[in-house]
């Protein structure tokens, strides 16, 4: 009874909380911040897409509009675009991304409800990080809701709307098709913690070809909507291909934009493809690996993408450090998390100083808050190298005295 009332009382008063805020003047003031929002998430480009649309002009023409279709589509039809209207709804796709962990916790842990329901809900909703980018009106928070709903349902083994919600995130995303390879395994297996027993994969592997088909399948068929959508075939370099191209290199909180400035244009190509083969090289050794707990290797997987993306925005490594709370059997063997946290805390308040001084006084310059952002990366890779240590670290257990683990 008392998980209940926590889970009870925490949830409504903290999304009341952030929806008062959301009607504030914040949004107006953080709408602009380039480390809450890129081109890909931008609310500004997202209304301008919009009002093209409805005026009967391709959005996709101009080489701004960068969002999904299926936005359009939402937008135009059934969503209005006030601001009002958007700061609630984007409050209430926050409010389902802290359901859909709440629920993944309890379908990891086997259990109706638990004490932690209410700890697990604050993690996703106090999160600066995803907080600050959904008072921005990023599109971010769709992009977490429909990642944490495809888990959800993957753990609770409901199957079609786990593929519908990762197939959704795909054309929000095209970098999230990382993740299909742990969601389909999570869906073949069980969502239960096999962190300190490892094992050979012992899911039903029969399933996954089926699963695989399922997605392409509604895969497809978003993607025929999408272009009946947009009268043609052009929101797909647009969209898809600017995650590999980086047609657009305005300032972010992540890695590519400033060493593709500084380039030059007859090597583009090539490290194009190096930075983009970089995120795929992950996947395989991290679901081979973590073979027996899917849901881990998609959480690091989260943390890879949060850093190494080309279009991140701070809401991407909120989401893996969120997550962490799924996954309180690793906290004993976590090597450096106070150092990971004050990185954070210093990349935090270095990112918005630098970016002041650059592009708001003049008295800086590129340098500055590119800085800050590496600073930022190395924080993301502090904690995500802590946390491959720490699942691989459990399995061995407490070492016999006089020995120390120095490598799993």
């Amino acid at each position: 009874m008392k998980a209940s009332l926590d889970l009870g009382i925490v949830f409504p008063v903290l999304v009341a909380g952030r929806l008062l805020l959301a009607l504030t003047n914040l949004p107006d003031a953080l709408k602009h911040d380039h480390q809450l929002s890129s081109p890909l998430t931008s609310y500004l480009n997202l209304q301008e897409g919009i009002y093209l649309f409805k005026n009967g002009i391709d959005p996709y023409s101009g080489g701004v509009f960068r969002h999904s279709p299926l936005f359009l589509a939402l937008f135009t039809t059934v969503l209005p675009t006030s601001r009002t209207i958007s700061s609630i709804i984007w409050t209430l796709c926050d409010a389902v991304g802290a359901w859909a962990l709440v629920q993944i916790w309890r379908a990891r842990q086997r259990v109706a409800q638990s004490s932690r329901d209410g700890l697990i809900a604050a993690a996703y909703l106090l999160n600066p990080y995803l907080f600050l980018s959904t008072l921005s009106l990023s599109t971010s928070p769709f992009e977490n809701m429909l990642a944490l709903l495809s888990f959800m349902f993957a753990a609770q083994g409901s199957a079609s709307p786990s593929l519908l919600a990762a197939a959704l995130l795909l054309h929000l995303s095209l970098s999230s098709i990382l993740l299909l390879a742990p969601l389909v395994l999570l869906l073949a297996s069980s969502p239960v913690s096999q962190l300190a027993s490892p094992r050979s994969f012992s899911g039903n592997s029969q399933k996954i070809k089926p699963l695989l088909a399922e997605f392409l399948a509604y895969t497809a068929i978003l993607t025929v909507a999408s272009t009946l959508v947009s009268g043609g075939w052009a929101w797909v370099p647009q969209t898809w291909g600017a995650s590999l191209t980086l047609p657009d290199l305005t300032p972010n909180c992540g890695l590519w934009w400033y060493f593709f400035t500084e380039m030059f244009d007859h090597f583009r190509p090539f490290f194009l493809m190096v930075f983009s083969i970089h995120l795929l090289i992950y996947t395989a050794p991290i679901c081979i690996k973590f073979q027996y707990d899917p849901l881990y290797a998609a959480f690091i997987l989260l943390g890879i993408l949060g850093t190494f993306k080309s279009y991140p925005t701070m809401a991407d490594p909120g989401l893996f450090l969120s997550m962490i709370a799924v996954f309180p059997e690793i906290y004993p063997y976590l090597r450096y998390p106070i150092v990971t946290t004050l990185l954070h805390l210093h990349a935090a308040l270095l990112m918005p100083l630098f970016h002041h001084l650059w592009l708001n006084q003049g008295t800086a310059n590129a340098n500055f808050f590119y800085a800050s952002t590496l600073v930022f990366a190395c924080a993301n890779g502090a904690a995500l190298t802590d946390c491959i240590w720490a699942g691989l670290r459990i399995a061995i257990g407490e070492p016999q005295e006089g020995f120390v683990v120095v490598q799993e």
